[in-house]
């Protein structure tokens, strides 16, 4: 008879002899788990060391038979055989819908029956988020209340926003169930408080999630902010003069553009002109048409006031302008002005340069001296012609002979025909002069 003790060693070495062929079951088949996004394939593979002359089966979560070895027992074309060996049975599902998501199993029905799970997990992509909240302008100044929101995500999608390339904190995230009972909407807003400069501003949300693969869903909204007008008042032509055809415009800017324009002149009491033209016509400037010039340009949002200073000079004057720009008072009462007024003015005061002592410009000197130099020229020309006229006239004709020689001093007739008649014999003496 064995000690007690040496029992209970041969009773524990032979336990741990027979755990030690169960984790060696040569006849157990082996998976693995697969995550696959909707719409990709995912690929199942099942492979034991000992089939034990037994043939492997893939079945689905409803326990449908799917391979049974190389031969199908569901008809569904997405599912296709891969591989089957005595050692390996591998499928393939493409197409993958949520429904197809759960525990997959392999079997080998050997004595007894072997089984192996494999928990396939599909991904919900989430669709193209929306922003809401942008479709109607926002005044400037007002909080600005946006939403985001994206659907199908599974499991839920992160959501995050940018205004151009400003990171924007959200508000707050809400995550609902679809109807479906797998996927999930998420919603995500962002308040921010507009100006000016956020008009035409891109703002930008982007969802993020497992299932893109290192890419991203995002949509862009641009917003539109209304703000206040401004004005100010242009000249053609830029100096006017009396006699001269003036057009003032009144350049109105803002969002949205000022529609309603009111002319007026200082010290006037009717108004000139209220319209939705923005220029003011002098068809034939003089100097009663100068003055001050309102424009009270109006949108929406408010008015805005400019002023331009007009002093009408002659034609002989070459104004200077002076531009400058000060407040202008509120609208008074007379005015169409319903909103706040912001007030800018622009003034034209022209300096002529002749004065009561006139003094040439340097053009005018040039034309002096070039008019003086001509008229000193055509004078010498002329009084050369008179000369040289005169001249010619007085010496036209004039001949100096000596024919006769010598008869001057004879005392009788006879004398000087004998005298003369020897002065012919002598004809190679005789010359003729002309000048």
């Amino acid at each position: 008879m064995l000690p007690p003790a040496l029992g209970l060693l041969l009773l524990l070495a032979c336990f741990g002899a027979t755990r030690g062929n169960l984790s060696r079951d040569e006849s157990q088949p082996t998976t693995s788990d697969e995550t696959v996004v909707a719409g990709g394939t995912v690929v199942l593979k099942c492979q034991v060391e000992d089939p034990d002359d037994s043939s492997l089966q893939w079945s689905n979560p409803a326990q449908q038979t799917l391979y049974f070895g190389e031969k199908r027992a569901l008809r569904d074309n997405r599912i296709q055989l891969e591989r089957s060996t005595p050692n390996e049975l591998t499928i393939s599902i493409s197409d993958v819908v949520l429904s197809d998501e759960g525990e997959y199993t392999c079997s080998i029905f050997t004595m007894p029956v072997r089984t192996a799970k494999a928990l396939v997990t599909v991904l919900g992509i989430p669709q193209k988020p929306q922003i809401f909240g942008h479709e109607q302008p926002i005044d400037e100044e007002k909080i600005a209340r946006l939403t985001c929101r994206s659907s199908g995500s599974k499991p839920a999608a992160q959501l995050r926003w940018k205004k151009g390339n400003k990171e924007l904190m959200d508000e707050g995230t809400e995550v609902v169930e679809d109807p479906n009972g797998k996927t999930f909407t998420v919603s995500s807003r962002v308040e921010f408080r507009v100006t000016k400069e956020d008009n035409e501003a891109e703002v930008t949300c982007t969802v993020d999630h497992e299932s893109l693969q290192n890419s991203e869903r995002s949509t862009t909204q641009k917003l539109q902010v209304h703000y206040k007008p401004t004005a100010k008042i242009e000249p053609h032509p830029q100096y006017p003069r009396e006699g001269e055809k003036l057009q003032l415009q009144c350049d109105g800017q803002g969002n949205p553009i000022p529609q309603e324009f009111l002319w007026e002149k200082e010290g006037s009491d009717a108004p000139l002109q209220l319209s939705s033209d923005s220029v003011l016509i002098f068809p034939f400037l003089n100097k009663s048409d100068s003055g001050t010039y309102v424009c009270t340009a109006t949108s929406s949002m408010g008015s805005v006031v400019a002023k331009y200073n007009l002093d009408v000079s002659d034609l002989s004057q070459l104004p200077t302008p002076h531009v400058h720009s000060t407040p202008a008072p509120p609208p008074g009462p007379s005015q169409p002005i319903s909103h706040a007024s912001m007030a800018t003015a622009s003034s034209f005061t022209p300096a002529p340069i002749q004065d009561a002592s006139p003094v040439p410009s340097t053009s005018s000197t040039y034309h002096a001296v070039i008019g003086g130099v001509v008229a000193v020229i055509v004078f010498l020309l002329l009084s050369l012609l008179i000369v040289l006229g005169h001249y010619l006239i007085r010496h036209k004709g004039t001949y100096l002979t000596h024919e006769a020689k010598g008869s001057d001093d004879a005392p009788d007739a006879d004398t000087a025909i004998i005298n003369a008649e020897g002065g012919q014999a002598g004809g190679d003496d005789k010359k003729e002069y002309f000048i």
